[in-house]
């Protein structure tokens, strides 16, 4: 088993955009089910303590998922996942954003643009985010609300997903 897994985490101020490498020590449908499939996404999508609760998810073209993001103290941060592409097993596509428990948005937070592909190499399965950002202060609000922190922290949340089907 590997334990030096790949997690390259670039800003790229220039594009607005995050762009982030993992890799998981599990094979490619574990971890295609894992960023597709709620009941499993609600184990590792929020950074703990948080919790993630899908309300609502409709995985195909056109379908989104609604989800709170739940704190130890019952607060909750609602978000929306419209999926905009779908290509089985290697790439989803979807548009993120901030919103109220009903899926409507909040204008008042940035929306982001994800493009999530999928490839399985010599054991392990490589992920590779692209986070767009429509401009510069959109980016540095994400990071600053500690984007790169909470992502880093539900990455490991689904190693320890995988470990324990190991």
């Amino acid at each position: 088993m590997k334990n030096n897994l790949l997690m390259d985490f670039t800003v790229n101020k220039e594009t607005n955009t995050v762009h982030v490498k993992r890799e998981f020590n599990a094979s490619l449908p574990q971890v295609w089910s894992a960023w597709t499939e709620p009941q499993i996404l609600d184990l590792w999508w929020a950074p703990a303590p948080w919790k993630s609760e899908t309300k609502s998810m409709e995985f195909k073209e056109g379908g989104r998922r609604l989800y709170a993001m739940v704190g130890p103290e019952g607060e909750e941060h609602w978000a929306l996942a419209d999926y905009t592409s779908i290509d089985a097993k290697t790439n989803v596509k979807w548009l993120d954003a901030f919103c109220d428990s009903e899926g409507n948005l909040n204008n008042e937070l940035p929306r982001s643009d994800w493009d999530v592909t999928f490839a399985e190499k010599e054991g392990s399965t490589f992920v590779d985010v692209v986070i767009k950002h429509e401009k510069l202060s959109d980016l540095e609000a994400i990071l600053q609300m500690g984007f790169k922190e909470g992502f880093t922290i539900a990455m490991e949340g689904l190693d320890k997903i995988f470990e324990e089907k190991a």
